[in-house]
């Protein structure tokens, strides 16, 4: 038993933050999905006459119009008539039921969903005075979608976003995550993730062809950026073996330096487009290819691109540690590198490759920000290396070396990803969580160092 608590104790630790998160958040739930939509049609199309009239009223959101969408197609489908769509404000659904009113229309029903239903030109007594003067409005009825009963934390709708925001952190924790099984650290993964920002938008820009850019301009820019962080992870790596200076150090140092190049890069871009004769701002980089938002923004099947992403990189790393001799010797070096040189295992380059893999996921993660927000940001990724160590750290990587699994990391970013969800939700400000984390860090480390002893 204590094997196994050891052993899955991070999936543990994340069933019951769920488990909690349901309860506290147990509720009615009012639908605003193309699934109510179709729901509210069917009933009004067994509630009315053959063929009823109907108005479509909700608010002007992308959801709210999916819903708007859905209830449209499936009255038409039934063989009802849709004479007006709002999607709006209240002032707006007011005008549409006048109009159409005042036309001599009979108007046998209005669909909508549980926010719009609160709106005043909806409610009932409001209904009876409009049909005194609007006569296609009399014993006209308004149907939403039926509530429920359940935790508002396990919609599915909070659950892609929980895993949608989150996944930068995930990526990066996969090369964190191999860079701490060698008993290293990267302090500088939140500088290089702006750095690439910034740098892929300049190529998009600039080499690329801008708004005009295809997908292999848009291939190039990415991989430009990408391969920055790339070499900077390298540099990390020769500095930590060959020099033999602090993984601790030389990361820091690289924490600055690419911060402050990501705002050299971008105060001078902002200042080439004006000219060059004023000095500029260190301002996102806008990317006006239109299609490169496809990775950050986009979905496949339904799902997110970046949580689809994330879970292939982490097969591929899963695979990497567990079936290949390059994972094994990760494991090596971080349990005793001297034993493992002996044994014919290459060090120093297995060191290099490490940091420089962790460079690249934290390039990647940068590419996904800079898709996310159309344009590369120069702060983007503050205090994301706390983040991803405490992702990695409750998910059972020993800081000590040698130790982890790149499920546990992915499980540990879950947790770190509910945990936030959950504050936010609870109206926790942003710089209170951060006792949270750092909290929950030290937590993490007296952990492994009580399962060690």
């Amino acid at each position: 038993m204590k094997r196994f608590i050891a052993d899955n104790g991070s999936v543990i630790v994340l069933l019951a933050l769920c488990a909690y998160y349901s309860f506290v958040t147990l509720g009615e739930q009012h639908p605003n999905t193309p699934a109510a939509g179709r729901e509210v049609a069917e009933t009004i199309l067994d509630a009315s006459p053959p063929a009823p009239a109907v108005v479509i009223v909700s608010r002007d959101t992308a959801q709210d119009r999916t819903f708007t969408d859905a209830v449209r197609q499936a009255v038409e489908s039934g063989g009802g008539t849709v004479l007006a769509v709002v999607n709006g404000a209240p002032t707006d659904a007011r005008m549409a039921l006048e109009q159409v009113g005042g036309a001599f229309k009979q108007v046998d029903a209005i669909a909508t969903n549980d926010a719009a239903s609160e709106w005043g030109p909806l409610q009932p007594d409001r209904l009876q005075q409009a049909s005194q003067k609007f006569p296609g409005l009399i014993g006209v009825k308004v149907f939403k979608p039926r509530s429920y009963i359940w935790p508002s934390f396990l919609s599915r709708e909070n659950l892609v976003n929980v895993m949608n925001q989150n996944a930068v952190i995930a990526i990066i924790a996969i090369g964190m995550t191999m860079v701490i099984i060698t008993a290293g650290i990267d302090l500088s993964v939140g500088s290089l993730l702006a750095l690439c920002g910034v740098t892929t938008a300049v190529a998009v820009q600039q080499i690329a062809g801008g708004a005009n850019a295809g997908t292999i301009g848009l291939l190039g820019a990415c991989l430009i950026g990408t391969g920055v962080c790339t070499l900077c992870g390298v540099f990390n790596g020769v500095m930590v073996t060959w020099f033999r200076v602090p993984a601790f150090v030389v990361t820091l140092a690289m924490m600055m330096v690419a911060r402050g190049l990501a705002l050299i890069v971008a105060v001078q871009y902002q200042s080439a487009l004006l000219g060059g004769g004023t000095e500029g701002t260190p301002e996102a980089v806008k990317i006006e290819a239109i299609s490169f938002s496809w990775l950050g923004n986009g979905s496949t099947g339904g799902i997110p691109n970046p949580i689809l992403l994330m879970l292939g990189l982490y097969v591929a790393a899963h695979v990497v540690m567990n079936r290949t001799s390059f994972g094994r010797y990760i494991y090596a070096v971080g349990g005793n590198p001297e034993a493992a040189r002996l044994s014919g295992v290459p060090v120093f380059g297995v060191l290099i490759l490490v940091y420089a893999i962790c460079g690249a996921m934290a390039g990647l993660a940068g590419i996904v920000d800079a898709s996310r927000f159309e344009g590369g940001r120069p702060n983007a990724g503050e205090m994301y290396e706390l983040q991803v160590i405490a992702a990695v750290v409750v998910g059972g990587t020993s800081l000590a070396g040698g130790e982890g699994r790149i499920f546990g990391t992915l499980v540990g970013a879950m947790i770190i990803a509910v945990i936030q969800n959950g504050l936010n939700m609870a109206g926790v400000a942003s710089y209170e969580q951060k006792v949270v984390f750092g909290g929950l860090i030290l937590a993490a480390v007296l952990l492994d160092r009580f399962k060690r002893q």
